[in-house]
């Protein structure tokens, strides 16, 4: 009988577990450049986020002027990025390069920068909308004139 060599059953190549791991570090390297080339102003998760800061506010201000029975309102600053809910002593921060609109109703406009949206006791409102934008990245917050409710939009 004659003997056949065998054949080297190694085939040469990456293992799966260099592979992960480059892929791993390629990861963590994307990371942190895309924040770099991000380009303009806010993250859409830090206006999202403020987007629903100021919804909660606007719900909160609801509940509050049907609870009470009483008119609330919230209070928008939109030179200082801020907001605040007639009851609540805090004063609600929003992000600084966010550019921040408000459209209400006339009587609630106490100057070019300073506005409100109002509440009712019988859960009803003034009506309005509060837009948070940065780029061509946008949520609209609207009031429900008729019923109050709130609602974000993108």
């Amino acid at each position: 009988m004659i003997a056949c060599p065998r054949p080297s059953l190694r085939i040469r190549g990456f293992t799966m577990m260099e592979l992960l791991v480059v892929l791993a570090i390629m990861g963590i390297i994307a990371a942190f450049a895309m924040p770099t080339f991000g380009g303009s102003g806010v993250s859409t998760s830090a206006l999202r986020g403020a987007a629903r800061e100021i919804a909660a506010g606007l719900r909160y201000a609801r509940s509050e002027a049907v609870a009470k029975r009483h008119e609330t309102f919230v209070a928008i600053d939109l030179a200082g990025r801020r907001f605040k809910v007639a009851d609540d002593p805090v004063e609600h921060a929003l992000p600084k390069d966010a550019e921040i609109k408000l459209f209400t109703a006339q009587s609630d406009l106490v100057n070019d920068s300073t506005g409100a949206i109002r509440f009712f006791p019988d859960g009803g409102s003034n009506g309005g909308r509060i837009t948070v934008a940065s780029g061509d990245r946008k949520f609209d917050i609207d009031v429900d004139w008729l019923t109050g409710r709130v609602s974000i939009a993108q």
